[in-house]
């Protein structure tokens, strides 16, 4: 971290720190502190229209993850109302996810722990406690700034990626086949084609059923809860059918009450190693997620966000959910947008919706043991087809080859690799992009204007004899220092007459130690041959640097001109003093 400004001392950046700290842990008392009893109707109304869709979706998102049904209940009354409490967002709504289950699915696959034990379910919880302290760390520390180097098209590769590992995952339990969950999509695919003459056509039916009364309410009743009618509509007929005695699999009663305590004792130190990577990848894309749905609510709300306290927001809510036996989350977008546009004004509009699934998990507990499994499936299979972003996958491949690459790098990423290191590949790629597009920043050779008071950039014209000028158009780091420094010394050698060189700097926002090396290289470079450096319009952050280190008396602070009368100057006072 940089020290802020007027802090000096370690001790004054620690006090500093501190405040800061109190201030991201104070935020549900500013929350009360602001709420207006206006705002509670609205608020209310809002959260039951959420509610009926967080019902379905916990638990359908909990069987991704291969979980019990109750621990994607326990997460989505734990996870939302602390990440509403301590977020930043009015309406993100925090809770399990689609992409964050299957990465959750595909690390513990991969560690000693068998799917249906106990191990497994607090192995999920353990995780969730890890990846909120890498959350609620990242955000102490203001590593808020740091989603943005992540490029949108990661995300867009990874989610339909994503889609495509759930729906092949979901196959089993559509046809209602005994095969092992495995995080390879083609091995799953293969044990699938030769398990298909065992299919169950009963499970098969029901399953189709609710998928085509989920997507024709969608299409026709957009403004229904049509999950929870579908999932309703598909128990009632295990029900009245009695199709649990004819072979079609049911979840069974859940188990009543609020989220009990984790055992955490369950989870070996070799299990917790071994989960590592997971738990970056998982932190990583739910930190993006999440501040990508808020940023495009506050775009609609014009809510000003604080990147650092939604970090906070989210580490928090899966300390607590891994407390209480959930597993990791992360930003909903369905259900954000749902918040928003149902007419939720305050955060209390999730907290009041996680209120109402605790209160649903008590009294409607054992209307569970008629939820058909393959029915789960078949909502599970139309969300996964949602998460084709097929708008924003088109605008991409049309506009951006870079961005596309991106993209089908994290797609084939996803499906071939393990889903941890897939999410690392693509940010690695996007950061790796954004690296080589800084590392060559624009060096431009410039000529005096007709008036002989300005620059302008003239390739048509010869270069002036005397006087070289170049504008430098990016940040002047480590990164960017060898191109910038090949640039100038080329200019150098192609026009040796011209003995002063203007480096026009008011394009560079930033410099680091090695920035500052290579201008003292060219400042010695020019001097050795007889002639000198000068610069104008030195950016305020960039010239802190250079008196911090030195760099201004080494060049001579009359060599610092101002842009109006550097021509003027160089002219009569350098060139042809007195």
């Amino acid at each position: 971290m940089d020290f802020p400004k007027g802090h000096t001392t370690f001790a004054e950046f620690s006090r500093h720190w501190l405040v800061q700290v109190s201030y991201y842990l104070t935020q549900p008392l500013r929350t009360a502190k602001d709420y207006q009893r206006s705002d509670l109707r609205a608020d209310l109304l809002a959260s039951l229209t959420v509610a009926v869709i967080m019902l379905p979706q916990a638990i359908a998102y909990a069987l991704i993850a291969e979980l019990p049904p109750q621990t994607g209940l326990y997460a989505a009354i734990v996870a939302t109302l602390v990440g509403a409490l301590w977020g930043s967002s009015r309406h993100l709504h925090t809770g399990p996810t689609n992409t964050t289950s299957l990465v959750v699915l595909s690390t513990l696959l991969s560690l000693s722990v068998v799917p249906g034990t106990r191990e497994y379910v607090a192995a999920a919880a353990v995780m969730a406690l890890l990846v909120g302290f890498v959350r609620l760390l990242m955000g102490l520390v203001h590593m808020g700034i740091f989603v943005t180097f992540v490029a949108d098209s990661v995300v867009t590769g990874f989610t339909a990626g994503a889609g495509v590992l759930i729906a092949v995952g979901q196959l089993k339990h559509l046809l209602r086949l005994d095969i092992s969950s495995t995080p390879s999509l083609f091995q799953t695919l293969v044990e699938v084609s030769r398990e298909i003459p065992n299919s169950h056509m009963p499970s098969l039916i029901l399953g189709l059923a609710t998928t085509a009364i989920l997507l024709i309410l969608k299409k026709f009743r957009p403004s229904w809860p049509s999950a929870f009618i579908a999932i309703a509509a598909a128990a009632a007929a295990v029900y009245l059918l009695g199709l649990n005695d004819q072979g079609v699999i049911v979840l069974g009663e859940l188990p009543r009450g609020l989220p009990p305590v984790t055992d955490l004792g369950l989870v070996s130190l070799q299990t917790i190693r071994e989960m590592g990577t997971g738990v970056l990848a998982v932190a990583i894309i739910g930190l993006i997620e999440a501040t990508s749905i808020s940023r495009t609510i506050a775009a609609r709300s014009r809510q000003y966000l604080n990147n650092d306290q939604e970090f906070v927001g989210q580490g928090l809510a899966n300390i607590a959910t891994g407390l209480l036996s959930g597993y990791p989350c992360s930003g909903s977008l369905t259900r954000s947008v749902i918040n928003y546009e149902a007419g939720s004004r305050t955060q209390l509009g999730a907290v009041f919706s996680a209120i109402w699934v605790a209160l649903a998990m008590i009294l409607l507990a054992p209307l569970a043991a008629f939820l058909p499994r393959t029915a789960l499936a078949g909502i599970i299979v139309v969300t996964a087809y949602s998460m084709f972003n097929r708008k924003e996958i088109r605008n991409i491949l049309r506009t951006s080859p870079g961005d596309t690459t991106i993209m089908i790098g994290t797609f084939v990423a996803t499906l071939l690799l393990p889903l941890e290191l897939a999410i690392l590949t693509g940010v690695l790629i996007s950061f790796g992009r954004y690296v080589a597009n800084t590392s060559t920043p624009d060096v431009t050779a410039m000529l005096p204007d007709d008036s002989f008071e300005h620059f302008a950039y003239r390739p048509d014209r010869p270069t002036c004899p005397q006087l070289g000028a170049i504008t430098i158009s990016g940040s002047l780091y480590f990164g960017a220092a060898a191109h910038i420094e090949t640039a100038i010394r080329e200019h150098h050698q192609h026009n040796p007459d011209q003995k002063i060189l203007l480096l026009r700097m008011h394009r560079v926002n930033h410099i680091d130690v090695s920035g500052l090396h290579i201008l003292e290289n060219m400042v010695n470079l020019f001097r050795q041959d007889g002639g000198d450096i000068y610069m104008v319009g030195v950016r305020g952050a960039v010239w802190r640097k250079m008196t911090l280190s030195g760099f201004d008396q080494f060049l001579g602070l009359n060599h610092f001109l101002a842009a109006e009368d550097a021509i003027g100057y160089i002219f009569h006072q350098v060139m042809n003093p007195g």
